[in-house]
């Protein structure tokens, strides 16, 4: 009774099958079958192996939301060269709180030659190469960012030349933890010093003759330091003209959680506008001579993610691959 049934079973079974076998007797090839077989298995072999390549590969991922984190410091990352001894000039930040943070709480003067050596020539040469690049191909931001962490330092190299020269310019590094509101970090003639409307410089102690306000930023960036990201005026380098001249940065901060697979950070993007001018109070141009970067912070955050194909998905086109070209290749 036992087997009856199932026997029975079987028959069943073999009633639903979809794909009968034809036996060989009945089967016939040609020299146009093994050709277009031929073909379909080559293009199988190719699409199989472009597919995993795309599986192999992630993309990064951009969403959007308000920023909420207002009591937060935001942090500035400071590595500029000014073309002045040290003792002639100062650098501190003024938000919109009325908030001076004065240079004393976390930069460093450096007396250094402003002059490149040749090997930092070199290294300024690529780094202006690569923001060339990124201004034309923003594509290329996205292989930096899976890049961080894995790239070698873009912090300028020591110099390795002689070191007899005497310094003729200041190297200002280090960082500032300021409000997160926006405010003016500026670098001018003479020390700041705390005034009851702001603050001042000691301007009147320095020789007029000696103002000279040609820089170099070798880094500049907002947030946590992550190696391998190259900020957008990183590499920048500026001549006065003439020693009354404002040189001006007008920076807008995007707040920016970095994900990828290799590292988690919390760092900052931003964009830049520049402008240039002399100093003349004649002619209706007026202002202090100096170096400012206004500097204010957006309301949304960016968050970017690297992502990456799931194996299922991979699995499923796989399968439509195949199963296309199959049905395709027995039409023909």
């Amino acid at each position: 009774m036992r087997r009856l049934n199932r026997k029975k079973t079987l028959n069943l079974v073999k009633e639903l099958d979809a794909f009968p076998k034809v036996p060989e007797s009945y089967v016939e090839t040609s020299a146009s079958g093994g050709t277009v077989s031929l073909i379909a298995f080559t293009t199988m072999a190719l699409l199989t192996i472009m597919e995993f390549s795309v599986y192999q590969d992630t993309w990064m991922k951009y969403e959007y939301e308000v920023d909420k984190d207002f009591s937060s410091k935001l942090r500035i990352n400071i590595d500029i060269t000014v073309a002045m001894k040290c003792q002639y000039v100062g650098a501190d930040v003024l938000d919109l709180a009325e908030t001076m943070v004065a240079s004393a709480d976390g930069l460093i003067y450096e007396p250094v030659i402003f002059e490149l050596s040749p090997q930092q020539k070199e290294w300024q040469r690529m780094l202006q190469l690569i923001q060339s690049r990124l201004q034309e191909e923003h594509s290329l931001q996205d292989v930096i960012f899976k890049s961080a962490f894995k790239s070698s330092s873009t912090a300028l190299p020591p110099r390795e030349d002689d070191l007899s020269q005497s310094p003729d310019a200041c190297r200002i590094r280090g960082h500032l933890n300021v409000n997160k509101v926006a405010g003016n970090f500026h670098i001018t003639v003479g020390k700041a010093i705390p005034h009851p409307r702001g603050h001042a410089h000691l301007a009147a102690l320095v020789n007029h003759d000696s103002y000279n306000f040609s820089h170099r930023i070798d880094h500049l960036s907002f947030g946590e330091v992550v190696p391998g990201i190259i900020n957008p005026l990183d590499g920048t380098e500026k001549i006065a003209i003439d020693h009354n001249q404002m040189f001006q940065y007008f920076i807008t901060v995007v707040p920016t959680k970095l994900q990828t697979y290799k590292i988690s950070a919390e760092t900052h993007q931003f964009s830049v506008t520049e402008r240039e001018r002399i100093i003349n109070h004649a002619a209706g141009s007026h202002g202090v001579s100096g170096i400012f970067m206004k500097y204010d912070l957006s309301s949304l955050m960016v968050t970017v993610t690297e992502e990456h194909m799931p194996f299922w998905q991979f699995f499923v086109r796989l399968c439509g691959i195949v199963g296309g070209i199959f049905s395709t290749t027995g039409s023909l």
